[in-house]
């Protein structure tokens, strides 16, 4: 079997480049230690491997049914869920009086990229499960936590977010979902919500929404919208679970990917009355939902390195096993075929898909980190963790999801008509990961998100404090052997991308909105590459002054850090000036055509 991910550089990317060995110094997580942290990425490791990875392939060739009005898995799904508990996985990061080990969210976000590896589908459940509790932690009352979080925190409840319609997907403020109040202070739901994630199913004893919803009366737009804890069953006093909350199943979406995670179209107070409460005060629910929806974002984002991760190990393998052809120079038709791996072109796609995959790694850990420093670092940093973490969610969330889409091309490149198969999961990867440009916000309004609001929040402040750290490392590797077109290609495109934001942004009045924000996926595209060369200046640097005492195997290690680098800075980076001369001239081409004219 081919190991799901590469411990390797997981260690790496967790405790050499990031500071992750130093968070027990921190208040929350005194009693900590590297080893425990190690010790829970094995058991990960074990879980991921044995009960997710054994049925990734099964439950793409055999998606969820609907029978007898239930739905219907493959029954491994049950065992992979009942393991994840056991294992305290949906607990881990929460306090201890919660049962919780109280991990660091970026050791937590390393725990789950292992079962995203394995098994991106059936890994869709305890995501969605731990960001809903997640939210609760934040926003609920106490009386709402003990009643519907703490379920979940166990493992014994499932949880989703039931945010689009038919008619509104990404345009939340169309949502025609309402919620009239009860004489008890609850509220009566009605309405359809269209693509839930995990919103049927028999693998646990209840399952608890968190539903957009209009209260009646209520202003139009964002402003009116609530958010309500939506039970699938009803709740008995003792916390048992009792008659159905009349959520009615109306249908299954059938997935090009990701087939294992059942997606559904739900109707709420279909036979009867759908009963929910309010979190927080009205008119809040939007703002209460970006807390989960930016989480998800970044675990997207992971989500999606991941799938790409475990494409590059089986064409890495593949093209170490398989023999064909020989090189140029040999011209001698009798020799023995060589490994395809020997050849310049397929080096070439997998040094590709190293630099993708292990810089997106790095991203989405870095981003992560980040959620820790502004949650339990120093105080006088957190408002910038925050800000630079704003500023990095929708780069994390979509540089990693397009990419990994390109190098799973370039995996199934790797392996020829093979690739083209089901008799290798390089396919089904490519499928699972074509949602993840999708869901969470499309690239689009990332780009939107990015350009329209973080990188001129709090008055620039994240971009300030992105390009005070970009610096900072630059300088730290200067001198370095072998570093110099890294960091020449880093500083460039930081360069490049500062002045062509910095023109746009200086126009902004005179352009107007509809102009300013017409090449906003240039903008996320620029900033995504050059963010990611910065994850691998970090790493290279990391790795080079790591060489001198190496041992042979590391040493093999940290010199493939050190290419990749290279091959970033060389190969990708020099893309960046392309999409900043559309950004800086604020090019008209996409916004002056007309429907018409298709």
């Amino acid at each position: 079997m081919t190991p799901i991910l590469s411990k390797r550089d997981l260690t790496f990317q967790l405790f050499e480049v990031l500071p992750t060995a130093r968070l027990p110094e921190r208040e929350r997580f005194a009693g900590h230690s590297r080893e425990l942290y190690q010790d829970v990425l094995n058991l990960a490791y074990t879980v991921a491997e044995r009960h997710f990875a054994n049925h990734a392939r099964q439950a793409d060739l055999h998606e969820p049914t609907v029978m007898d009005g239930k739905v219907k898995l493959v029954p491994e799904v049950a065992g992979a869920m009942k393991a994840f508990r056991e294992a305290g996985f949906f607990a881990a990061h929460h306090d201890e009086e919660l049962g919780g080990l109280q991990l660091p969210w970026v050791v937590m976000q390393a725990v789950m990229a292992h079962f995203q590896a394995a098994n991106v589908g059936s890994s869709g459940y305890p995501f969605l499960t731990i960001g809903n509790a997640n939210l609760q932690r934040v926003f609920a009352s106490p009386e709402q936590q003990e009643k519907y979080m703490l379920p979940l925190v166990e493992g014994r409840w499932f949880g989703t977010m039931a945010l689009s319609e038919p008619q509104a997907g990404s345009g939340l403020a169309d949502i025609t979902t309402t919620a009239t109040r009860r004489d008890d202070g609850t509220y009566s739901i009605s309405g359809t919500k269209m693509w839930i994630s995990a919103g049927e199913h028999e693998l646990t004893g209840n399952i608890v929404h968190l539903v957009l919803a209009r209260i009646k009366g209520g202003p139009a737009g964002v402003k009116g919208i609530s958010l309500f804890l939506v039970p699938r069953y009803r709740i008995n006093p003792d916390g048992s679970v009792g008659e159905s909350n009349n959520v009615v199943l109306a249908g299954l979406n059938h997935k090009m990917g990701y087939r294992g995670t059942t997606n559904t179209l739900l109707n709420f107070g279909e036979g009867g009355e759908t009963i929910g409460e309010i979190v927080g005060e009205p008119g809040q629910g939007l703002s209460q939902m970006f807390h989960m929806m930016n989480e998800a974002r970044i675990g997207v984002g992971m989500g999606a390195v991941m799938l790409g991760y475990a494409g590059y190990l089986v064409s890495l393998e593949y093209a170490r096993e398989r023999r064909q052809g020989r090189l140029p120079s040999n011209k001698d038709p009798q020799s023995p075929p060589i490994p395809i791996i020997e050849h310049a072109d397929v080096r070439r796609l997998l040094l590709r898909q190293k630099a993708i995959v292990e810089g997106g790694l790095s991203l989405g850990l870095y981003a992560s980190s980040l959620v820790d420093d502004l949650q339990t670092g120093p105080e006088e940093g957190r408002s910038d963790a925050g800000l630079l973490l704003d500023l990095l969610t929708p780069i994390v969330k979509s540089w990693p999801s397009r990419y990994s889409q390109e190098s799973l091309s370039d995996a199934i490149q790797v392996l020829g008509g093979a690739g083209y198969t089901r008799d290798y999961p390089v396919e089904m990867y490519y499928r699972d990961n074509r949602l993840n440009p999708i869901h969470e916000g499309t690239e689009g309004i990332q780009a939107g998100d990015l350009l329209g609001r973080k990188v001129t929040q709090a008055q620039g402040r994240g971009l300030q404090v992105l390009l005070e750290r970009i610096h900072a490392d630059l300088n730290a590797a200067e001198g370095l052997e072998g570093m110099s077109e890294i960091r020449q290609g880093v500083r460039d495109a930081v360069q490049t991308s500062q002045a062509a934001l910095t023109k746009l942004i200086s126009q902004a009045a005179d352009l107007g909105p509809d102009l300013y924000l017409a090449n906003a996926n240039a903008a996320l595209e620029m900033l995504g590459h050059t963010v990611v060369g910065w994850m691998w200046l970090r790493q290279a640097s990391v790795a080079v002054r790591a060489l001198p005492s190496a041992s042979v195997s590391d040493r093999a290690f940290y010199e493939g850090k050190k290419q990749a680098a290279r091959f970033f800075a060389v190969h990708e980076l020099p893309k960046v000036p392309i999409w900043a001369d559309l950004l800086g001239r604020a090019d008209r081409t996409t916004l002056d055509m007309q429907a018409g004219w298709f």
